[in-house]
């Protein structure tokens, strides 16, 4: 399963260097940008799915999964989108087991998820400037449930200090993309540190 992933992952970022190298513009790399997001999205969904079907995916990185999904549908401005995303989050937030955790970070388990299911449906019936506000808390849910429960993969806090007196968001690249702002300040923010 991992070799099937990383196949395709390597797939991808080879991919992404050669459209990279071959863009001359800033316009060009822009698009080539959005282009790369998308494919990742969908190589994200696919991977998803085949982990899924092989039972290998623990239900955290399937709230994360759809939690980075969100976060790109922000990144690209698409309310809609972040709407059924926002409803995809809280069915996983819902289905999460905390039962192979502690007794005391069950507790705290709990909270975390009963404060992001919350938010998640909020985003589920906003417009994007309400369904901002409500995905930085979720942000911040996230990283309280990485906190516990670990993460298979590298993940980046990324900071943003222009939003809301400064608010932090998770992503699976470096390379900042702001869902707080989205096109109006696409690269506004920095890697605050590096997780796992």
């Amino acid at each position: 399963m991992k070799t099937v992933k990383r196949s395709i992952g390597t797939l991808a970022l080879a991919a992404t260097m050669i459209l990279t190298i071959s863009c001359k513009d800033a316009n060009q790399k822009e698009a080539t940008a959005a282009m790369d997001n998308e494919a990742q999205q969908e190589t994200t969904k696919n991977s998803g799915d085949i982990a899924m079907n092989d039972s290998q995916e623990s239900s955290s990185e399937v709230i994360l999964k759809d939690y980075f999904n969100l976060k790109d549908a922000l990144v690209n401005d698409d309310q809609a989108k972040a709407k059924d995303l926002g409803m995809t989050l809280t069915t996983s937030l819902k289905s999460f087991d905390v039962s192979n955790y502690s007794e005391s970070e069950q507790t705290e388990l709990k909270d975390i998820i009963e404060d992001a299911t919350e938010h998640a449906e909020h985003i589920a019936k906003s417009e994007i400037k309400h369904q901002r506000e409500h995905f930085k808390t979720l942000s911040k849910d996230m990283t309280d449930m990485v906190a516990i429960t670990g993460t298979e993969v590298k993940l980046y806090e990324q900071f943003c200090p222009m939003y809301d007196g400064g608010t932090a968001w998770l992503s699976t690249k470096e390379e900042v993309r702001n869902p707080y702002y989205g096109s109006q300040m696409l690269k506004c923010g920095k890697v605050q540190r590096e997780i796992n």
